[in-house]
This record gives C-alpha cells, sequence and structure tokens, in this order.
C-alpha cells in the first residue's frame, strides 16, 4: 500500500461525525502553536541558524510576511489583525519589517535561496502599493528568489481592483487567496462583511488575465443566518468561476477567546445537523465540480500544484494550511508570525508595540518558540502523514527514528482499535491509512499520536473538528 494507491473518495457518515466532532488542533504544526515556550528566545533561534548553517544539505527558504491590519473587522475572523483606516500605520509598519528582513539577512550570510513565499494577513492588500513595491523590493534585495518560486498573497476583493492585480502580477505574485466566505447578502450582514459576487469575479478574471497560475477561494460554513438554499446558491457561483482551489472552513464560535465574535447573535447559527447538510452538500458538489480532495477543508483541481504534491508524496502543512514545498525551513517576518527551522519552530510577539520595541533594541522580535524533541519528530512525522496523505507506513517510521512502533505507541494503538472497528481506518500490511469514511475526521485520528493532548484534560480552547 503507498500514497499512489489511494483514491480520493470521501464519505460522509453522520453517525461517526456526531460520534467523534471533538474539539483539537488543526495541526499546521506538531508541536502545536500553544506548547511553545517563552525560554525559546532570540540567542534560541540564533543557535538553530548556526547549526543549520553547518548541515550537509542547506534547505531552501520559504518566506512568510504578516501584514496584519484591516479597514474593518468581520466578525468571525479569529486572526491576529489591526483595525483602522490609518494608512500611516502600515508605512511605519514596513520600516520595521524592513529592519527585521535585514537583521535576519545578516545572520544568514549567502545562505538566502527562496523557493516560496506568501504575505498574510490581516488584508495585505491595505496596504498602500508603494508600500507593497517598498517591501518586495528589501525581500528581493535580501533574498535570491527562485525562478520557479511560489508567491502567493491574500486578498480581500473589496480592496484592489483590475490595475491593482496586475501590478501584484508586477511585482512577482503567481498565487492568491481570496476571502469569500458567503455570497448571501444575509449572511454577509450578519458578519459584517458585504462583498458583492461582482467584486469577487473581477479579481479572479483579472488574475487570469495577469498569469497568476493557481486561484484559491476561501468559504466559511456554518456562519449566522446560512442555510442550504443560500450555500447552494454560493456554490454555484464560485464553482461556475472555477478556481483552482477552494477552502472550506469550518466557523468555530469561540467569543470567549476571540472578540470580535461576540458580536454574532448565536441564535442566528445553524444547527449542528444544519451545518452538517450544508458541508456534506458543499463536498458533494465540489467532487461532482472534478475537485480532489486534499484533505481538512481543501479541495484542489487535478492538474494544480497542491494536488499535484499530494499524489506525489510532497504535500506537508505549516502554518499557512497545505504546502507544496516540504523541502523548506519557514523564516516568517512581521507581528505574531511563526516560522520553523530545523527541529525548531518560534513565534514573533503579538502585539505591535511589543515587536517594535524589541527591533528597536536591535534584538528579533522573537516571543516564544521549541526546539523539537525525538519523541516530537517521530509524532510530528505520523500527524503529517495522516493529515497529508491520509497513511504512513509503519515499517518506514521505524527505519527513520529507530523505534519499535508497536512498543512505542501501545497506548495509541489501543485507542486506535475503536476507530478501526467504526471504520475510520484501516490497519493491515505495516500501514495505518485513513479510510474514505475517517478523512472528515482525520483530526480525529491524528490527535490519537499528540501526546501533549494526551497529557491535558481540557480540550476546550480548540475548535470541533466539524
Amino acid at each position: 500500500m503507498n500514497t499512489s494507491d489511494n483514491d480520493n473518495r470521501l464519505l460522509v457518515d453522520a453517525r461517526l461525525i456526531r460520534k467523534y466532532d471533538r474539539s483539537g488542533p488543526r495541526y499546521t504544526s506538531y508541536p502545536t502553536a500553544d506548547r511553545f515556550v517563552e525560554a525559546f528566545d532570540e540567542e534560541s533561534y540564533r543557535q538553530q541558524l548556526a547549526a543549520r548553517s553547518i548541515g550537509p544539505a542547506k534547505r531552501p527558504w520559504s518566506i512568510y510576511a504578516h501584514l496584519p491590519f484591516c479597514a474593518t473587522v468581520c466578525y468571525y475572523c479569529a486572526c491576529n489583525k489591526v483595525i483602522t483606516k490609518d494608512k500611516n500605520k502600515a508605512i511605519r509598519y514596513v520600516d520595521y519589517l524592513q529592519r527585521e528582513i535585514d537583521m535576519h539577512a545578516a545572520l544568514l550570510g549567502a545562505d538566502r535561496h527562496v523557493e516560496q513565499m506568501h504575505w498574510g494577513g490581516g488584508t495585505p492588500t491595505f496596504l498602500p502599493r508603494a508600500e507593497m513595491k517598498r517591501l518586495m523590493t528589501t525581500l528581493r534585495e535580501n533574498f535570491d528568489f527562485s525562478q520557479t518560486a511560489e508567491l502567493a498573497i491574500e486578498i480581500d476583493p473589496r480592496t484592489v481592483d483590475e490595475d491593482g492585480v496586475a501590478m501584484l502580477a508586477s511585482l512577482g505574485f503567481n498565487r492568491m487567496s481570496l476571502g469569500v466566505q458567503d455570497f448571501d447578502p444575509a449572511v454577509q450582514a450578519a458578519v459584517n462583511r458585504i462583498q458583492s459576487e461582482a467584486e469577487t469575479i473581477t479579481v479572479i478574471q483579472a488574475a487570469r488575465t495577469a498569469g497568476f497560475r493557481s486561484i484559491n477561494v476561501d468559504l466559511i460554513y456554518g456562519l449566522p443566518k446560512q442555510n442550504v438554499e443560500g450555500f447552494n446558491a454560493t456554490l454555484d457561483r464560485i464553482i461556475s468561476a472555477q478556481p483552482d482551489r477552494i477552502a472550506l472552513y469550518n466557523y468555530a464560535h469561540l467569543p470567549e477567546v476571540f472578540k470580535p465574535q461576540r458580536r454574532i447573535n448565536p441564535a442566528e447559527l445553524p444547527s449542528p445537523d444544519a451545518k452538517l447538510f450544508i458541508l456534506s452538500l458543499a463536498i458533494r458538489r465540489l467532487t461532482d465540480a472534478g475537485y480532489v480532495y486534499i484533505g481538512m477543508d481543501h479541495f484542489a483541481r487535478p492538474d494544480d500544484e497542491l494536488a499535484i504534491a499530494q499524489s506525489q508524496g510532497r504535500l506537508q502543512r505549516n502554518f499557512q494550511g497545505y504546502s507544496t514545498r516540504a523541502d523548506c525551513d519557514l523564516i516568517a517576518f512581521g507581528v505574531s508570525a511563526i516560522g520553523a527551522i530545523g527541529p525548531s519552530y518560534y513565534q514573533n510577539h503579538r502585539q505591535l508595540d511589543d515587536y517594535y520595541d524589541a527591533i528597536d533594541h536591535d534584538m528579533l522580535p522573537i516571543m516564544r518558540g521549541i526546539e523539537l524533541t525525538a519523541d516530537d519528530l517521530v509524532r510530528r512525522a505520523v500527524i503529517n502523514s495522516l493529515m497529508c496523505h491520509f497513511e504512513f507506513s509503519i515499517e518506514a517510521l521505524e527505519i527513520a527514528h529507530l523505534i519499535d512502533f508497536d512498543r512505542y505507541f501501545a497506548t495509541e494503538l489501543e485507542e486506535l482499535a475503536e476507530l478501526e472497528r467504526d471504520g475510520l481506518i484501516a490497519i493491515e500490511d505495516r500501514w495505518i491509512r485513513v479510510t474514505p469514511r475517517g478523512r472528515l475526521l482525520v483530526r480525529t485520528v491524528a490527535m490519537v499520536f499528540d501526546r501533549y493532548l494526551r497529557e491535558r484534560l481540557e480540550r476546550g480552547r480548540y475548535s470541533k473538528v466539524i
């Protein structure tokens, strides 16, 4: 059994979803960010860079830049953001980004080959065009971008026009992700994001004209006032626009954690059964339209690089979700940004004042991080394989990490037995595979291998699987 043998079927089993729809991480990393510690500081990061520089084979870099500003607040949003209409704040922020980039470049020396970059937010296109150009110029002056590099940016269609899209292409961006969520006017009003279909389609068409090679659209199910009929109409419009990728996110209502969600009336949220029906409808519509289920909440056309990377075993998850470049280390710039260097993760300060203060003191603005243990590494390998490929080889894991799987994961195997009885997984021929019936619940399967989660009884701070 191997990845190439897997089909892309996805079955929605309401009974199993109700049984296993528990709270848990999304596994954009393992260990998850809530396990990072302040003892991992700037000096720890420098040590990781030094260790990387003497390794036998240097990995290329991926870059993430966090641009936190938004002109208005979307009530559902759980991102780290700054709500303002003052463009001067963005100009000051780019000043500090330049200084942070220069500090990193000085540490890296000549080791600056970049294969991938992502600008996220917030709303990256909140920045004035001159500031986007200035930031890109700084990055290109400090890093050597591959001719085939994937350069992605998150777009709010309300903030760009056709000329703006052409400008982004001229900067080198070749992939974009557009937030849509739902075209239903009642839903948009309930979450304070009024966005016309025309605005969205104009941006998609402009991106095609400008030569963007991959376009992603974000949808959310479970929003207030959302219903099957309205979301079906949204799906009609999105499918006809033919984006290369579609992310279908579950809205997690956690107002005690994310303050903007307190403006959402919980009585207007769809019931669990209605939410499941909307999800089932969306899965059927997207797969019937030819999209491949990548995992979690992502779909892609078979010829998109994301689907190709999965079929070739190159898919991974990082802090931007699924990624096609598994062989990169990640440098993160900006407030709250998370990077990954070798066997370690680090995160910048979450608040602008703390971020600025660190840079003013000529320090990298690192707030916390973690250096992975041997146990973390083997569990990360299992979880990443499950999340990206729905399977892993026990024998390959034993060889790579020098363990006896049955002995090392004896407790986990006991818990997996119930999942196997329920048909979520199959264990055979020294492989563990998530079945089509279990794929929507792959987070539940991954959680079995999460030692930190096992040691903590309280799971309420995470969103539910479905």
